[in-house]
């Protein structure tokens, strides 16, 4: 095999574990296009938001949805903001949100590899809409869609290039009971989609297995995890097949005015990786503040991340912002009785 060859094999490889991570930035003008489109966004739906409130009266609390949900009675916007940054890092949350993550990974250095200390920009929309299946039981959908994944990778002339498209999807649809916190629990399919537009964006496989997720959430702080297992079983037949784990530890302390601090990062394992290049292990702080758009309630988080075992070529830094809408649930009554 060619330097080339094995260097663009082993790229691949990287990029199709840091794809598993929620990354984003990009060059100077697109980054400015995301931003300004993200902001136009929650303007809309925050003048929406103000203006339905002043031409419609105040709903009552329904309490068969609250009961149903465990959630505070009333709508998001009824919870003061420490509650709203409780349920935003809620892996079986009640309320719904729409999550835009940024994320700006910079590779490894100090190597002949010509990627050597660029970076990976990617946006990623999370969106999370919990629905009342009966009065005991929940359905939290969350779909993880790559509005664009940026990625360098070698040439053929030994230098390097930039891909910027579409990345996979993935959709994990989860169980939770309600009524059993401080203690939280969910479970069940998880998939990943082959949406990508590139082979350097996405791993080019149909990919299921199971979510699990539980912990154990007060006023004051949370101690959780959220699991993600995929095994291939169809797509493009040169691409490897794939056997990936990605998980989520979720430990946050809460405060006062909206304002949490926590871990941040995703644990990634590759299992069809060779020995060294199986783990990678992300050590990151966040902190977040749930402010307000007229009525429109907003977290915003900022977090760093160091890689403290990644494989050839992965990701060193990672650094992070989360803007996340909260809106009013649009299917608020129990499905069935």
């Amino acid at each position: 095999m060619s330097v080339y060859g094995h260097i663009r094999r082993r790229a691949l490889s990287v990029y199709e574990q840091i794809n598993a991570l929620p990354p984003a930035g990009i060059d100077k003008l697109l980054t400015k296009k995301i931003w300004t489109t993200a902001l136009a966004f929650v303007m809309v739906i925050a003048c929406a938001t103000s203006a339905s409130a002043q031409l419609a009266p105040v709903p009552k609390p329904d309490p068969d949805t609250s009961a149903a949900t465990g959630a505070p009675q009333g709508s998001s916007s009824a919870l003061s903001a420490s509650e709203l940054a409780k349920e935003i890092s809620n892996p079986v949350t009640s309320i719904w949100q729409l999550q835009f993550q940024f994320n700006n990974v910079k590779l490894e250095s100090g190597n002949l590899n010509p990627v050597s200390g660029k970076w990976v920009n990617n946006l990623y929309f999370q969106p999370v809409m919990p629905v009342s299946l009966t009065k005991d039981i929940n359905l939290i959908t969350r779909p993880v869609i790559t509005l664009y994944n940026s990625v360098p990778h070698p040439t053929a002339t030994g230098g390097s290039k930039r891909t910027t498209t579409f990345g996979d999807m993935i959709l994990a649809t989860v169980f939770s009971p309600a009524h059993t916190e401080p203690w939280i629990f969910g479970v069940g399919p998880t998939w990943i989609f082959p949406t990508a537009g590139s082979d350097f964006t996405g791993q080019g496989k149909w990919q299921v297995g199971p979510a699990v997720g539980g912990g154990y959430i007060t006023d004051k702080f949370m101690i959780a995890a959220l699991a993600q297992q995929w095994w291939s079983f169809a797509g493009d037949a040169n691409r490897k097949d794939t056997s990936q784990l990605n998980l989520l530890p979720l430990i946050y302390r809460f405060f006062g005015d909206g304002w949490s601090v926590g871990y941040s990062g995703n644990i990634l394992a590759d299992w069809k990786a060779s020995g060294g290049n199986v783990w990678t292990v992300p050590l990151g702080l966040s902190v977040g503040k749930v402010i307000k758009f007229g009525m429109l309630p907003v977290q915003v988080q900022i977090a760093g991340q160091y890689f403290v075992e990644r494989p050839e070529f992965g990701p060193k830094w990672n650094v992070q912002l989360q803007v996340t809408p909260v809106i009013p649930r649009l299917i608020k009554k129990t499905l069935f009785q």
